[in-house]
């Protein structure tokens, strides 16, 4: 047993304390009544100032590992064809593996965009859109969910605000040329 490093203490050291903010992972051994009395003077940010916690607070989101923005991890692609062995030619024709996008068939239906496909799944529309029906879907789910028609449920109030987003969303996105065969701005 290892005995408690306060001075003076005759009891066994059974409970570990960091030795100081720089080092982390060495320790000093205490009894029961000595790491209470450690743990309630330990300040990690003592001495620290706005900037320096600002920066600790910040390393410590990341798990004090190095962060990239999504997508730009600066490394080699590994699905690339230099990088992979595609002996049977299964690959190739993926967009992983470095081909081109293919240009869509003449009279297949487009595809809506993907930052819109989640407001048009809301709003029960389809692509490509018409401003006639967004707006007539609108007004529809506008009255459904208004949380006057709904005795002030809460769940009816986010659903609404949900709606309310996803037709600002789409309302700038609809093409000028329907926007204006539909009457104008809204």
């Amino acid at each position: 047993m290892r005995p408690c490093e306060h001075s003076g203490c005759a009891l066994a050291g059974e409970y570990r304390a960091p030795m100081d903010r720089q080092r982390l992972n060495q320790y000093r051994w205490f009894c029961l009544e000595h790491i209470r009395e450690f743990n309630r003077a330990w300040d990690y940010y003592k001495g620290m100032g706005p900037a320096e916690i600002e920066g600790h607070l910040r390393q410590d989101a990341g798990w004090q590992r190095p962060t990239w923005p999504l997508g730009r991890l600066g490394g080699q692609n590994p699905f690339a064809q230099e990088w992979t062995k595609d002996p049977l030619g299964l690959l190739h024709a993926t967009r992983l593996h470095g081909a081109r996008r293919r240009a869509p068939q003449p009279g297949a239906p487009e595809a809506p965009p993907g930052e819109l496909r989640a407001a048009l799944d809301l709003l029960e529309l389809p692509w490509p859109l018409d401003a006639a029906a967004l707006r007539a879907r609108y007004k529809d789910l506008a009255k459904r969910y208004h949380p006057d028609a709904n005795g002030g449920d809460r769940a009816a109030e986010e659903k609404l605000k949900d709606i309310n987003r996803a037709y600002s969303l789409l309302r700038r996105r609809v093409p000028s040329a329907a926007r204006a065969a539909a009457g104008g701005a809204d």
